[in-house]
């Protein structure tokens, strides 16, 4: 899993991040290897943007700079999935 970065943007005030941090946690505990950072976004962030971030939690997996996925808004282990399923590619 060398290359592969872990995008999480949200805030410490939002209830939906706040809610995604077991699942998320529980997930990148599997992942040897990979840099997860946490991203905290809101208005004037030029990063949030970029990436074309409109609501939070919002996890985004790259390789080399190249996004291979993302999901908004995790709330249960199967909404994951598409992070996974692209991991596993």
């Amino acid at each position: 899993m060398e290359g592969i970065v872990v995008l999480e943007f949200g805030a410490p005030w939002c209830g939906h991040c706040r809610l995604a941090q077991p699942l998320l946690r529980a997930w990148l505990g599997y992942m040897a290897g990979v840099i997860h950072l946490k991203i905290e976004d809101g208005k004037g962030r030029a990063l949030g943007r970029s990436f074309r971030v409109t609501r939070w939690p919002t996890v985004i997996v790259l390789d080399g700079g190249r996004e291979l996925a993302r999901v908004v808004r995790p709330t249960r282990a199967s909404d994951l999935a598409p992070l996974r399923e692209a991991l596993d590619a």
